[in-house]
């Protein structure tokens, strides 16, 4: 086998811990030599990565590690959000992890600000800040001082998916006035009683108003779909949202829901155009996966459904990156997909 992962959890966070993931998943691949080596650590490690991506260089023999300190783990089989865990894959056969100048997209992790160098780039992956300062990721083996990680995976022909998660609704609407960052009123009409009237029923009489499943979706002018958070109500019925808007963009509400969330990522799968890959990347927001499904997480499970017995390792974060055409950016409460075929013929899809 070419690639293959393996999650291990346990009282502490150490480099045993990290050596026996990565141990298992090198005996599941049994491999002459490995060309890479993904590992994702849950926060409990932030403290002293050092010794726990060192752990995993010196047991593989390779100084392609990459990875990064995130929010929880997962693989094809199991995720963990809570206690010591380590998440491994290793790859070879003609797969490697490289430094790239040329266009191929990027695999990127990021405890930082989403820089604003990458937005005119092709750039996938994960970034996670925890609320304590907890965040740590790594290239080639070293931790990356300034929280930027990144790597083109060589041998492999890529294809991402991308689930927002937001099910619109109604018509759209004409953004009448802005301050910075505050949405003032839509079409005419302050900004906080238009939402009101546009949510279902049984939303405007949820207290305290669920803003954080609430979102503003605009479509770009090369066509791609965005969906900005509103990060607070004001005083003087106004919104603060993530995203700044200008006076005449157009708009629709959106709300974040379970079941509509989970149909988009299935139809999202179906539509896959590498009908069988051969391993998987995966990264999702912590408002999202188990939490928001209610201790399962649906997207993770329509993925192994969907390609089963495909190896998977992946990481939920504060924020998701992806690229579409050639622009990346962060967004939140999204599943990124990353669908690897070993076939490096064939040229990467946005």
């Amino acid at each position: 086998m070419t690639v293959a992962t393996a999650l291990v959890s346990g009282r502490q966070a150490s480099p045993q811990l990290v050596e026996d993931a990565v141990r298992r998943a090198m005996q599941k691949a049994d491999l002459g030599a490995v060309g890479g080596v993904l590992l994702f650590l849950t926060p409990e490690f932030a403290r002293h990565p050092e010794s726990a991506v060192l752990a995993a260089a010196r047991l593989t023999r390779c100084t392609q590690v990459f990875g990064c300190v995130a929010a929880g783990i997962c693989n094809e089989r199991e995720w963990r959000l809570d206690g010591p865990a380590a998440a491994a894959m290793v790859i070879g056969d003609g797969l490697s992890l490289v430094s790239t100048g040329d266009d191929s997209p990027l695999l990127c992790c990021t405890s930082s600000p989403f820089p604003s160098s990458w937005a005119n780039s092709r750039r996938f992956g994960l970034h996670f800040h925890g609320s304590n300062g907890q965040g740590a990721v790594w290239q080639s083996a070293r931790l990356a001082g300034q929280g930027i990680a990144e790597t083109h995976l060589q041998g492999a022909a890529l294809e991402t998916l991308l689930s927002a998660g937001v099910q619109p609704l109604g018509e759209e609407h004409l953004v009448s006035a802005v301050r910075g960052y505050d949405l003032l009123s839509v079409d005419g009409k302050p900004a906080l009683d238009h939402l009101l009237d546009a949510l279902p029923a049984a939303w405007r009489e949820r207290a305290p108003l669920p803003l954080h499943l609430i979102n503003v979706c605009t479509t770009t002018r090369s066509g791609e779909s965005l969906c900005a958070a509103i990060i607070t109500a004001n005083a003087d019925a106004s919104l603060t949202l993530s995203t700044a808007l200008q006076p005449g963009d157009s708009f629709r509400w959106g709300i974040r829901d379970p079941l509509a969330a989970a149909d988009e990522m299935a139809t999202l799968l179906a539509g896959a155009t590498t009908t069988q890959p051969d391993f998987a990347l995966y990264f999702s927001c912590i408002g999202r996966g188990p939490w928001f499904y209610g201790d399962q997480d649906q997207d993770l499970a329509a993925l192994t459904r969907r390609f089963p017995g495909m190896p998977v390792i992946g990481a939920y974060g504060t924020g998701q990156i992806a690229f579409h055409d050639k622009n990346s950016r962060q967004l939140q409460n999204a599943v990124v997909a990353a669908l690897y075929r070993k076939d490096p013929d064939v040229q990467p899809q946005p």
